[in-house]
């Protein structure tokens, strides 16, 4: 089993991600591709405990709307480093109300992750040649972010003037 990262922690990864079109073969819990999940949804839910749908950075999100209460896990695939469509995805997927897991997996690298978190993703499947470990350090490297985000709504500054002005 390779390892992930799931809630700031690495643990081993129980999820079997299914190519698009394939049958599952048993093994793990399935991660499906969306489109797989919606044409064999009641299928899925006779056949398994929980199961996880993935799509790609670029696939709308609005057609899961009636499985995301279905599902234990959404993960988002990154094609490759330079493909960003991922993170909006995530904020498209939190802002649909979506609020279980969300991993990134593909080619998932340290650099991307502090950002990733910020955007709602929980946990991450590093790229296979990658230390999950080593890693972790991403997530303490910065103190604070000057945008906001899905965790935290206000920028810096209205955080700061909002404490300045508490202070007085």
């Amino acid at each position: 089993m390779r390892n992930v990262i799931v809630d700031g922690r690495v643990t081993e990864d129980a999820w079997q991600v299914v190519p698009a079109g394939e049958s599952w073969s048993g093994e793990g819990d399935p991660i499906v591709h969306a489109s797989d999940a919606l044409n064999q949804l009641d299928a899925l839910k006779a056949t398994t405990k929980k199961f996880g749908v993935w799509l790609d950075g670029g696939d709308d999100v609005e057609p899961l709307r009636s499985v995301l209460e279905h599902v234990a896990i959404v993960a988002v695939r990154f094609p490759v480093f330079t493909d960003g469509r991922g993170f909006s995805t995530a904020v498209l997927l939190r802002r649909l109300g979506y609020a279980g897991e969300l991993r990134s997996i593909g080619d998932v690298l340290r650099d991307q992750l502090l950002q990733m978190k910020r955007v709602g993703f929980t946990s991450f499947a590093l790229r296979e040649d990658r230390d999950a470990h080593d890693a972790l350090a991403a997530f303490t490297e910065f103190s604070d972010a000057y945008q906001g985000v899905v965790g935290q709504p206000l920028p810096w500054f209205r955080r700061r003037y909002l404490t300045t002005e508490s202070a007085s």
